[in-house]
C-alpha cells in the first residue's frame, strides 16, 4: 500500500526527518539529517531550526540537509521549514559548556565523586599559573595544582590518587587531596598520556616511540615502542588489561593499537583521522575524539571493527565517562557535559 504524504501549502510534499546523524553535538558541530522533501523550495533554501534557534546550512539536497549547531541551542528538537510546510520534530543532544580558559591536550579526567580535572597545559616549556583545575558537575571551577610545567595526561589509580604528566620535564606526579604533589616517576621522554590498570600498573607514553609500565613497588619497563607521535599518545585500559593507544600523526588513516599485558602489539582499527583521547564503555567499545570519513567529533568503535560518528564537534581532544552517567567532553580550550546514554567501564 502506497505511504500517504500530507500535502503543504504550495501542494507538494511536506518535509519529512526520518533519521538525525550523530544524535548529539558540540554547539558548532554539524550534524545530518536524512529524509525527504528537505532541499530549497525553488530558490528559497530550506531552514533548520535547533533548539527554537536558526542553524547555518551547510549543504542542502531533498534527501539530506547539513547543518552547524548554533553557538546558543541547548539540547531540543530539531525541525525542518521548507515548500510552506514544517517537518516533525527530533532530538538532537547538544553538550553543555562547563568551564573554559582551558588548555587541555588530552582527555580529562573524572573522580569517583563525578569531579572533573582538566590542564591548563601552555605551549611546551612555558609556565602556566595554574596547572590543573578541578570543576564540579555544575561548572564552577577551581584552581587545583600549581607548579608542573606542561601539564599533560591526567589518571586516576585504585585508591583514587590523581597522576599527571608533564612533557617538559618528562616526569609523572602524584598529587594528593590538597593538590600538593610529589615526584612519582622520571625520565618518561616528552611524556604524554597516562593511565592505569586494575592492577595499579600505571603506563606512560613517551611521543618519542615508548610506552612504559611502572609498576606499584615504582619500577620502570619498556612496555612496547610504536612509531612516534607528533602531538601525544593517548591511552585507556580495557576489562582483560589490554592496553589502546592512539599515536597522531599527519595521516588521515590512523591506527588505534592494541597492546597485550605481555606486550604483543597489533593494529585493532585503522582508518581515524588524528585519533587523540579515548575512553572506554562497559562493552569494551571505545569512544574516541577522532575524525571518520572526513566528520570531526566523538567516534564509537566496536568489537566488530564498526565505527560511527556518535557527537558530532570540532577541536575534540578527549573524553572520559563520569560515573554520574555522562561523558566529560575536552575541547582544546573547554570542558563539556553531554549525556551519551553509555556507561563508561569501571576499573576500580
Amino acid at each position: 500500500m502506497p505511504r500517504f504524504r500530507p500535502q503543504a501549502a504550495d501542494g507538494s510534499s511536506e518535509p519529512r526527518i526520518d533519521d538525525v546523524t550523530p544524535a548529539a553535538a558540540l554547539p558548532g558541530g554539524e550534524v545530518e539529517l536524512i529524509g525527504s522533501n528537505l532541499g530549497p523550495s525553488g530558490s528559497t533554501p530550506p531552514v533548520v531550526l535547533v533548539d527554537g534557534s536558526a542553524a547555518h546550512i551547510c549543504m542542502s539536497r531533498s534527501s539530506r540537509v547539513m547543518f552547524q549547531v548554533p553557538a546558543s541551542a541547548t539540547t531540543g528538537q530539531v525541525e525542518v521549514r521548507s515548500h510552506g510546510a514544517t517537518s516533525n520534530s527530533v532530538p538532537l543532544r547538544i553538550a553543555r559548556e562547563l568551564n573554559s580558559g582551558l588548555h587541555p591536550v588530552t582527555s580529562p579526567a573524572v573522580s569517583r565523586s563525578g569531579m572533573i580535572y582538566a590542564t591548563i597545559s601552555g605551549p611546551r616549556g612555558k609556565a602556566t599559573p595554574v596547572s590543573i583545575v578541578r570543576i564540579s558537575p555544575d561548572g564552577r571551577g577551581t584552581p587545583f595544582v600549581e607548579g608542573i610545567l606542561n601539564a599533560t595526561g591526567l589518571a586516576f589509580n585504585p585508591d583514587g590518587d590523581l597522576f599527571v604528566s608533564s612533557r617538559a620535564e618528562g616526569n609523572v606526579y602524584r598529587v594528593d587531596a590538597a593538590g600538593e604533589f610529589t615526584v612519582y616517576a622520571e625520565g618518561m621522554g616528552v611524556a604524554t598520556g597516562a593511565t592505569f590498570d586494575r592492577d595499579g600498573n600505571l603506563f606512560v607514553g613517551d611521543r618519542s616511540g615508548t610506552i612504559f609500565k611502572i609498576d606499584t613497588d615504582r619500577k620502570i619497563f619498556v612496555h612496547a615502542t610504536l612509531e612516534p607521535s607528533v602531538s601525544a599518545y593517548h591511552m585507556a585500559v580495557n576489562s582483560e588489561g589490554t592496553l589502546f593507544v592512539t599515536a597522531p600523526t599527519l595521516s588521515s588513516n590512523e591506527t588505534i593499537w592494541a597492546i597485550e599485558p605481555n606486550g604483543d602489539t597489533r593494529p585493532w582499527y585503522r582508518g581515524l583521522g588524528r585519533p587523540q583521547g579515548m575512553a572506554i564503555a562497559i562493552d569494551d567499545s571505545i569512544y574516541v575524539a577522532a575524525c571518520l570519513h572526513g566528520r570531526r567529533g566523538i567516534v564509537r568503535v566496536s568489537g566488530d571493527g564498526s565505527a560511527q560518528l556518535v557527537l558530532a564537534g570540532n577541536n575534540l581532544v578527549g573524553i572520559a565517562f563520569s560515573p554520574l552517567g555522562t561523558a566529560a567532553l575536552a575541547t582544546n580550550q573547554a570542558i563539556y557535559d553531554v549525556d551519551l546514554g553509555v556507561e563508561g567501564l569501571a576499573l576500580f
